[in-house]
């Protein structure tokens, strides 16, 4: 019960009487804690202790940071990590901790902010600028180096962009032009079934099968009372149903669907590419008699100028930030290579229904899954067997 707590609000969790805006009761997240703060504001007894106060949980659900201290606190605690390596261990441990607290904050509490996606774009800028004020100086970079990095950085915004212009959110207009492009195709449709009637004795299956296919319902969300296709999500942080949805990123402060999800992943690449590759840069010319692998973890007379210090500080931020984000990267690849969504794969996990594989990297349901190449060409060209009906028509004839 108390790990329930903890995680982050699936997509398609029934709504609980007790979500609303009373904040008396916002620390209440089933109907059986409600009940039983009812029954004690009845018999005046006092709360529990694992229940927040009523201004300690006002002041959580208006929490909202806002970009201004994001831009002041991050060079600010980089340049303080930079005096000693023991206030750098300090400061790069207790950073992610306070991310996750933040996350846990508001995401917990399906609200949106501009905390991450500022913190993300102000820390690829900022590690920009040093690197171009106090890495290029030194004279250890190429120009084609110095091209190659800007040019990783130029594709990272401008796909980040793309990302941005939306998921593929879900409109009532979507039901009826699939049902426009059904009535075209009906006419195909029963030709080739009774084509393949003809054809032997033994295809009544064949037949229900691609009428079942062709007459797919679409599912009606309770919240938004539209009706969805399948693998269609309903997100409460953005308050809308997105096509095939992925997840809900903090870092773009947007769902991850259909229609974004190639241009996501492609964000992710190129920004660990870029990143990594920057990494080495700075570490080769900071350290350039050490090997590469153990550069970052012993550099001597790295803090003897608090340039040298303030870029190895910041070399060590940038490999925190891309080990989260090589991780992302690869639960993705392998999410894609099932040809399962985050959101499935938890709904697999809580009704377990799914098989872990790959070290709990993974979680297959067996479901979508046709193969390998199969699953990266369907996910390259976003198309769907339950969806359209032409793919099933080719497969029966």
């Amino acid at each position: 019960m108390k790990w329930e707590k903890l995680k982050p609000p699936e997509p398609d969790d029934p709504m609980c009487c007790c979500e609303c805006d009373i904040y008396q009761c916002g620390c209440c997240c089933d109907c059986e804690d409600l009940d039983e703060a009812f029954n004690r504001w009845l018999k005046d007894k006092p709360p529990k202790s694992g229940c927040q106060s009523p201004v300690l949980g006002a002041m959580i659900d208006n929490l909202e940071i806002s970009m201004i201290p994001a831009l002041v606190l991050l060079p600010l605690l980089l340049r303080v990590a930079a005096l000693h390596y023991l206030l750098g261990i300090t400061i790069l441990t207790t950073l992610p901790g306070l991310v996750l607290w933040y996350y846990y904050a508001t995401h917990r509490r399906k609200r949106r902010t501009l905390f991450f996606l500022t913190l993300a774009l102000y820390s690829l800028a900022y590690m920009y600028y040093l690197f171009m004020t106090e890495i290029l100086p030194r004279g250890d970079v190429s120009q084609l180096q110095v091209c190659t990095v800007t040019t990783g950085m130029i594709l990272t915004i401008g796909s980040l962009i793309q990302t941005k212009r939306g998921p593929g959110v879900v409109t009532p207009s979507l039901l009826e032009a699939r049902s426009q492009s059904q009535d075209k195709d009906s006419t195909h449709a029963n030709g080739a079934i009774q084509s393949a009637a003809s054809s032997s004795a033994g295809s009544a299956a064949e037949l229900q099968t691609t009428e079942a296919t062709l007459t797919t319902k679409w599912s009606r969300c309770p919240v938004c009372k539209i009706m969805r296709p399948p693998r269609a999500g309903h997100c409460r942080t953005c308050g809308s149903c997105v096509q095939r949805l992925d997840h809900h990123c903090i870092w773009i402060n947007s769902c991850v669907g259909q229609t974004n999800h190639r241009s996501f992943l492609l964000t992710l690449s190129v920004f660990v590419l870029t990143s990594l590759y920057g990494i080495k840069l700075v570490l080769c010319s900071l350290c350039p008699r050490q090997y590469l692998m153990t550069a970052l973890l012993y550099c001597p007379g790295v803090y003897s100028q608090s340039s040298t210090a303030l870029c190895f500080t910041c070399a060590w931020y940038s490999s925190i930030v891309t080990g989260g984000l090589l991780y992302l990267l690869v639960v993705q690849v392998l999410n894609i290579s099932f040809n399962v969504t985050e959101r499935e794969a938890q709904l697999a996990l809580r009704n377990k229904t799914g098989q872990s594989r790959l070290w709990g990297l993974v979680i297959d349901t067996g479901e979508y899954s046709r193969g390998f190449y199969q699953n990266w060409v369907e996910f390259l060209t976003m198309t769907d067997a339950s969806v359209s009906p032409r793919s099933s028509l080719t497969d029966l004839v």
